[in-house]
């Protein structure tokens, strides 16, 4: 989930997020799905996963930061740029037009928001001009079909417009009621979540509308706080989906990062049962140790001191993720993870950023969720930023850190191309079921070629990951534009 906006300078984002300086949106968080199966987006109904990401600062006919959104389909043979769908703001029947700073895409969230069958795309573009408002936000919802995902697509506009900015900063999508129908959260720079209640009908109207409002510092334009991620999952095994919410507390001066936990209820969320969990922006979900709940696992990328010299809580040096085990309760003990952590590979060094981006997915089908996480600021050998991803698998005592881990670089052999400076790799993760087997494969993001960006695959043997038919492809290939910094692959709907 997510996860962290498209950004050219990670360490300094990671570090604005800590200390009281601001991102100006963040994507959701890579999460599992609630059933806890292997993972899947299914834009056209065929039963294979697809994967939705973006290019939120790509130029559209000339406009710089328009943004971009694409889906590539899942085969038998995994996903690879020779079927896809590249949409834009430009496309026909897809709301708006395409402008300078639009960031379409720069967050995404799936369900089968209508009914029909196919899995639909909520697409945020948060710095959308809105009449006057420079930064009001939009959010369109783009159908799904048999031959994909279309550019056929509603508004969903803003209905506190001019109360806030950055209307779509956030999204999610669950079946927070129970009633067996996909519903959206949407979020911008107020604290205030919307929830709209499913179905859609085909002009975006939705069954019901209500508002919750978490212990999080609110924002504006200037200081857009309000939800830093939101993340889907049940938790405490009632049927219905649980948000995690992740911002800034109210409760001391320093605003140190938080998550926190909003149950689902029959009305929808609750805040007034919220509860404060261990920091960190990106969160998945998902049950690592098999025993019918969500666990909540959230990654803190950021080492011990703040830019200023502060302390800051609950934090490691080189990044960490936190699990927090689901119960009927809800969020019960927690134990923390790091690159020192048991046999978990590398070692913990400064600016690793550890749990810059996690994704839940059952790699191997033994029902337990198995975890990915990125470091994408890790230096191998003398190449700065390179960046690492690692595979921890789940057990019945929950994520494995003793046995069967596994690390992947572009310098690993069979992974496509080689590090390079800044490369970023494991700059978002996803663990989906692309090749229709019912294991969840791996696709990993990364800022290749000076932020055009690249996926790379490589997929479940049925036991582990592996390099066997990995393959990358880049912006180029997929309809994205160069020019400038895309960053195509940023950001994966979950």
């Amino acid at each position: 989930m997510h996860r962290h906006p498209p950004r050219l300078a990670l360490a300094t984002a990671v570090a604005a997020a800590l200390t009281g300086g601001l991102l100006t949106f963040a994507a959701s968080p890579a999460t599992a799905a609630d059933s806890f199966k292997a993972a899947k987006a299914d834009f056209n109904g065929d039963g294979i996963g697809d994967i939705a990401t973006s290019a939120a600062t790509a130029y559209v006919s000339g406009h710089k930061n328009a943004g971009q959104v694409v889906v590539v389909y899942g085969t038998k043979t995994g996903v690879s740029s020779a079927k896809r769908t590249t949409l834009s703001q430009n496309s026909t029947g897809v709301p708006g037009t395409a402008e300078t700073g639009d960031m379409f895409g720069a967050d995404l969230a799936y369900a089968d928001f209508n009914g029909d069958g196919y899995d639909d795309l909520a697409v945020g573009s948060p710095s959308e001009k809105v009449g006057t408002d420079t930064n009001g936000g939009g959010v369109a919802l783009l159908w799904g079909s048999k031959s994909g995902l279309t550019g056929k697509g509603v508004d969903l506009p803003d209905p506190a417009a001019g109360s806030h900015d950055f209307w779509g900063q956030t999204l999610a999508a669950g079946d927070f009621d129970g009633d067996g129908k996909a519903d959206l959260v949407v979020g911008s720079s107020a604290a205030t979540l919307y929830l709209y209640k499913g179905g859609f009908g085909s002009t975006g109207t939705a069954a019901g509308r209500t508002t919750v409002k978490p212990p999080i510092e609110t924002g504006s334009n200037d200081y857009p706080y309000g939800p830093m991620n939101l993340t889907a999952g049940d938790v405490n095994g009632d049927g219905r989906t649980d948000l995690v919410v992740d911002g800034y507390e109210t409760k001391t001066s320093s605003h140190w990062n938080t998550n926190y936990w909003l149950p689902g209820t029959t009305s929808g969320l609750s805040a007034g049962s919220a509860k404060a969990l261990k920091s960190g922006i990106i969160t998945g979900i998902g049950d690592v140790n098999g025993d019918g709940f969500g666990d909540i696992v959230s990654g803190a990328s950021w080492d011990t001191k703040a830019s200023d010299g502060t302390t800051i809580p609950d934090s490691a040096k080189g990044g960490r993720v936190s699990v927090t085990y689901g119960s009927a309760s809800g969020p019960a003990g927690s134990t923390s993870i790091n690159q020192d952590t048991g046999n978990v590979p590398g070692g913990s060094e400064t600016g690793d950023g550890f749990g810059w981006d996690i994704d839940l997915g059952d790699i191997n089908g033994d029902g337990f969720q198995d975890l990915v996480v990125s470091s994408p600021n890790e230096d191998l050998g003398s190449v700065a930023n390179a960046g690492q991803v690692t595979v921890l698998y789940g057990s019945p005592s929950g994520v494995n850190t003793t046995s069967g881990a596994q690390s992947f670089a572009q310098s690993t052999a069979g992974v496509p191309g080689g590090d390079e400076k800044s490369d970023l790799f494991g700059a978002d993760v996803k663990l989906d079921d692309v090749t229709g087997d019912g294991k969840a494969d791996l696709v990993i993001g990364s800022y290749e070629n000076g932020g055009d960006g690249a996926l790379t695959y490589l997929p479940s043997n049925g036991t582990k990951i592996t390099t066997s038919g990995s393959r990358a492809f880049g912006a180029d290939t997929v309809g994205v534009s160069t020019t400038g910094t895309p960053q195509f692959g940023a950001v994966f709907a979950d």
